[in-house]
This record gives structure tokens, sequence and C-alpha cells, in this order.
């Protein structure tokens, strides 16, 4: 007969490959949820440079290589042009102004000379030709008038005796109206010679002011001419120092061409090229510093010019107060420009991380000093030496600031 089986109590064989499988699962899970899944990187602690979170004086500042000019260049040119006869002054000469440089030779000028003197010449005689036969016609109307007059003086005497003889009845009136007629003929004849001689002297005097004028204006042009003579020597606007002289004996030179620059050495200037980045904060006035021989020396910017080149945009600064002794152009400076005032913020030194992180999140150790993790932070100016931390970072942390090439995409560095 057939018995019951009863079953069995608890866990049992069978079932232990389900509980395992349940707890690895578990696990799983947990790991999934709770775990660090951060990827990390072993990192040799004493090859990374770890600086501190502190809180400090930001100095608003930038650092710049400037270069020694003179405070003004002038450029020598041509004002006449002509071929190159000789060099007086070599360059790196000092010269003074008004002192000869070079002369120019150019035979045309000479041609223009002689021809604005001949001109000059035709038109003197012509001048006096024409005052020679103004004065004869002048002395020519004269004598007819005196001859008019005399002959008036004749006729009227004649009417004067006629008229009282016909008052009397002792002429016909026919005579009496002849010597009448001729004494008023004779009478408005003086008239029109008068008229002609007012006319002919206001013909002559516009005549001979326009003479006198062309006269003139030849004379002038004549004075140009033997200027620009003078002008193939070509001086020295300044006093200077010849820093160029573009030209050789026998070279054909164009009038206004620039041939040179003169330096002025007065004074002197700096000029420093500065990255773009800070084209809108660079503005006149703005001041500067550099130090040379244990001596800090004062600058202000004077001119910022717009024109951007490179990535960089050309400044000039001018001394403040005393200048280095010495001073050359070319030397070179490390200038520090102050684009603002100092404030009080939280501050990391510079380091190679920024090129990495473009300053948007940094590795931050921990307080063990045993690993470093990544944390979002934001930057806002920086200077030479440091980086202004806005938000991000807490006074006394420490981070790493040494470059991240080596640390792919990892989140967690295990310091050892």
């Amino acid at each position: 007969m057939d018995r019951i089986l009863e079953k069995k109590k608890g866990i049992q064989k069978k079932h232990l490959p389900y509980l395992i499988g349940g707890a690895i699962l578990l696990a799983a899970l947990a790991w999934m949820i709770f775990g660090d899944h951060r990827s990390k990187f072993n990192a040799d602690k004493e090859k990374l440079t770890i600086q501190n979170v502190v809180q400090g004086e930001f100095n608003d500042y930038i650092r710049i290589n400037g270069q020694v000019q003179p405070i003004n260049t002038i450029q020598l040119s041509a004002i006449e042009g002509g071929m190159v006869a000789e060099k007086v002054v070599e360059e790196g000469s000092m010269v003074s102004k008004g002192e000869v440089i070079i002369r120019l030779t150019n035979p045309m000028l000479s041609l223009n000379i002689l021809d604005s003197e001949a001109q000059l010449a035709e038109k003197q005689n012509f001048l006096r030709n024409t005052q020679v036969t103004m004065e004869q016609e002048r002395l020519s109307l004269r004598k007819e008038k005196l001859q008019l007059d005399l002959d008036i003086e004749r006729k009227k005497r004649k009417y004067e005796q006629y008229k009282n003889l016909y008052n009397e009845k002792l002429t016909s009136k026919e005579e009496y109206l002849q010597a009448k007629e001729d004494y008023e003929f004779a009478v408005r004849g003086t008239e029109l010679v008068i008229e002609r001689q007012r006319q002919d002297s206001i013909f002559r005097g516009i005549q001979v002011e326009q003479m006198e004028e062309s006269l003139n204006n030849i004379r002038k042009n004549l004075v140009l001419v033997r200027q620009r003579i003078d002008n193939l020597e070509v001086k020295s606007p300044v006093d200077g120092q010849l820093g160029l002289l573009d030209v050789e004996i026998g070279q054909s030179v164009a009038s206004g061409s620039r041939i040179g620059q003169i330096s002025v050495l007065s004074d002197y200037k700096i000029e420093a090229l500065i990255d773009e980045h800070y084209i809108d904060r660079v503005k006149n006035g703005l001041a500067a510093t550099f130090e040379r021989q244990d001596k800090t020396y004062n600058l202000i910017v004077r001119k910022v010019y717009p024109e951007v080149r490179d990535k960089q945009f050309k400044t000039d600064f001018i001394f403040e107060g005393e200048r280095p002794d010495n001073i050359r152009s070319g030397q070179t400076y490390y200038i520090n420009l102050q684009l603002g005032q100092p404030v009080e913020a939280v501050l990391i030194p510079r380091g190679a991380f920024y090129q990495n992180t473009g300053g948007q999140w940094i590795f931050v150790v921990s307080p063990d000093g045993k690993k470093a993790t990544r944390r979002s932070i934001r930057i806002n100016r920086q200077n030479p030496l440091y980086y202004e931390v806005m938000d991000g970072l807490n006074v006394g942390e420490q981070v790493i600031v040494s470059g991240y090439e080596n640390f792919g995409e990892a989140e967690e560095l295990i310091l050892k």
C-alpha cells in the first residue's frame, strides 16, 4: 500500500541556485544605486602641483612686453623729383634742423628757370614799350587839345566880331551864322578830344594793370621755380637721428616719394602688442609700471590703436616722471598694465590646468590628501599670478593646478 510522503520544511538543496542568483542580483542592484561609479586614475602626488585656495587682494593687471621707440618719427620725402647726386649724411647720424641730407639733380628745372626768365624779360619789354606808346599818345592828345583850344579862341573872336557887326547891320546874316557854326563846331570837337583822352586813359590804365599783374605772376613763377631748385637739397625738418635713408647715388627719385625717416630723440615712448581679449578694457590714461635696475618706473597709456592684427592690437605708453638711465631705442621692458582697482577675492594660483579646463572645473584634494575630486567652478578675471574664483571653492581647500593632460576623462584621482 502506498505511503503519503510529508513535504520537507525549510530551504531545500534545490533552492540554493535561486537564492544565490537573487543575492547576486540584489548586490548588483545595490552597487548600481549606492556604489561609486566615477572613473578613477592613479596619480603620483609628487608630480602634481597642489596649491591652497586663499582669500586675498586681487590686482587686476596684465603683463606685456614693450619696446622702446622715439617719441616721434618724421618721414623724410623728396619735395622735388630728381637723380641722387650726393649723400651728405649717412644712416644713424645725428642731424640738425635744416641740415642737407641728400642732393638731387634735375636738368629740366634749369630749363624751366631759363624759360621763365625769358618770359619775364619779354613781358617787361612789352610793358615798357606800351608805357612809351601811352606817353606818346598822351602828349599827342595834349598837343591836339592845345591846337583845338587855339582854334576855338580864334573862332570865338571871329564869332563875336561878326555878331557885333550883324547887330549893327554891317555884315550879312550868312557870314554871321557861318562864324557861329564854326565856333560851336570847334567847341564840340574839343569835347570829343577830351572824352577820347578820358577813355584812352582808362583803357591804358586797365592794360597796364593787366600787364603788371601778368608780370608779377611771372616773377612769382620764377621765384617758385628757383625754390624748386632749392628743394633739390633734401633737408632735415627737425633735430634728430637719421634712422633710415633708402636711396643710392644715381637713383631716380620721384616727387613726394619716401626716402627715409628721422627719429626725434627729445623723449621716448614704449610700443606694446596686447591680446585682443583686452581691447575693450585698455583706455587712454591707464597707469602702468615696469622695473629696471631695482627701480620702478611709471607709464601711462597715450594711444590705443583700433586695428587688430594677428589677434593683437598696438598700444603706446609714455613716461610719467623719471626715465631709466641709458635708455635706448629697441630695448624691451616687461610692463604691468593696471586694468582696475584691487579688490578682495577668493584666489588660486595660476597653473596649466586652465588650458585643459578653460577654468570651468578643477580637481579638489580631499582633507586626508588621498584623493582629488573633479568640481565645477567659475573663474572671473586673471592676472599673471592668480585667478579670481567667483564660485565653487572655499578658502582653505587645496586644488591641483598643474596640467591635466594625462588624466583623460577621470573624475577622481587616487593620490599615491
